[in-house]
């Protein structure tokens, strides 16, 4: 019976109205791209948001606080330590969120289109190499800001971490887009080695070992692994120098976030490799904790960040700058730099005035960016000042995947050279006019009286 009437010819009407066909699927944009991961942002600021008190009561009660014994510091009460500990849980948690969503595939994110998938099919997660060089930064800042150790420590810390990048290849691709055009152009030879193009260099040994007469060192992942080294010493002390005023090192390194966060969502929109999720997450992570933290951290400050947490925003940092170049793209590893030009140019002014002066580079002193301003403008106008810097050099860095790099490495040298001479100036003043007395002493010239206009208009 049921075959017989599915042999019956079905009545069509001509005049119902036709279906809609299926709209095509809209192409990705950055914007799109940056909802589906959004989970991550949410998960790192909620958790950061919640244990900044936690950490907080556990600082004061064991006496893990900041006490103002320097002139230089801005603060004249004690001030809780241990809230780097708060943001290290914050951009763990973010991460951990990642490998959950990879785990259960119940679209908690909404991963981008790409073919660069792991054995998983799915887009490379956070490696852990990343996570074990913020544990070890973390771990010995704690210890640092709890008994104190020796600088030859905290080094060490961050050289370990350094290593576990180059393990994990993390950056060491960036050797490559330095070394390998020149390589080509000098028709040096090239060798495919993991997929990867390189440089290989055979030392020759003395005697043969086992049939093997020479040993094969691959010269750009040391040389890469020498990048990786100098990039986390550099970025992890930087930050921890601008680390000077309430609220200015979370919130200027929620800035970079954003910067950085804006290239990686182009180079995901573009497919350029396997680390493309990562550096998101990565991006979103550190954002959502340095948020989740700014509240407590702005001025007036409940809790310091500590080295923990300086020297760790400083290495999370490196590591998303560094992967930036993983495919060889190094200009995006110089528009990396400058999205985080203020704590870079703060360092850099920092080593060339205790030079000018003849101190030691680990001379502190409170001629700082955030100190001048903060003379001028107070701590909230200073901090807020160099937020809009650091918000300058967010987008300039940001443009260069949207603009000509030229231009774009003009106008921040431009900037750059501005705000560092004006600051040497104002530094050197004290110096500027001792050797202009000295010089007057010197020719037997009287110092020079100012002119009556001038002494009515400064009275």
């Amino acid at each position: 019976m049921i075959r017989l009437l599915s042999q019956l010819p079905i009545p069509i009407d001509l005049n119902a109205p036709a279906l809609d066909p299926p709209a095509p699927p809209e192409d990705p944009t950055r914007l799109s791209i940056f909802e589906g991961y959004i989970g991550v942002l949410a998960v790192s600021f909620i958790v950061a948001l919640a244990a900044t008190p936690i950490m907080r009561r556990l600082a004061v009660a064991n006496g893990v606080i900041d006490r103002p014994s320097e002139a230089r510091k801005v603060h004249r009460m004690p001030i809780a330590y241990l809230g780097g500990v708060a943001v290290y849980l914050g951009i763990l948690a973010g991460i951990f969120f990642s490998y959950i969503a990879a785990k259960t595939g119940d679209n908690l994110i909404q991963w981008h289109t790409t073919k660069h998938l792991n054995a998983e099919g799915l887009p490379w997660h956070v490696p852990l190499s990343v996570l074990l060089g913020l544990t070890v930064i973390m771990l010995v800042g704690v210890i640092d800001d709890v008994s104190g150790i020796s600088p030859r420590v905290k080094v060490g810390g961050q050289l370990i971490a350094a290593a576990a990048l180059a393990i994990d290849n993390v950056g060491v691709q960036l050797a490559s887009g330095i070394m390998l055009p020149i390589a080509k152009a000098l028709h040096i030879p090239v060798t495919m080695v993991g997929g990867f193009e390189t440089l290989m260099v055979s030392i020759p040994l003395p005697v043969a070992i086992g049939g093997v007469n020479a040993i094969p060192i691959d010269f750009v992942y040391w040389v890469g692994t020498a990048i990786i080294a100098v990039s986390v010493l550099g970025l992890c002390n930087a930050s921890n120098l601008i680390d000077g005023l309430d609220g200015l090192l979370s919130g200027t390194t929620a800035i970079t976030a954003i910067g950085l966060l804006v290239i990686a969502l182009g180079l995901a929109l573009v497919d350029d490799g396997r680390r493309d999720a990562q550096r998101i997450v990565l991006c979103l992570a550190l954002l959502g904790a340095c948020l989740g933290f700014l509240p407590h951290n702005f001025n007036p400050a409940t809790i310091f960040l500590g080295d923990a947490g300086s020297l760790m925003l400083g290495f999370c940092t490196c590591a998303i700058i560094l992967s930036l170049g993983d495919t060889g793209k190094t200009f995006l590893v110089a528009a990396g730099l400058i999205v985080y030009a203020v704590p870079i140019m703060d360092t850099s002014l920092a080593i060339v005035r205790r030079k000018m002066e003849g101190k030691s580079i680990s001379a502190a002193d409170d001629q700082h960016l955030h100190h001048m301003l903060k003379r001028s403008l107070g701590v909230k106008g200073a901090v807020i000042t160099l937020y809009g810097i650091a918000a300058s050099f967010a987008v300039l860095g940001a443009s260069v995947t949207l603009l000509r790099a030229r231009v774009i490495y003009f106008l921040t040298l431009f900037v750059a050279a501005f705000i560092g001479v004006t600051a040497i100036k104002v530094a050197r003043k004290k110096a500027i006019e001792a050797q202009a007395a000295a010089y007057d002493a010197k020719s037997g010239r009287a110092p020079t009286e100012p002119h009556a206009d001038e002494v009515k208009q400064m009275a």
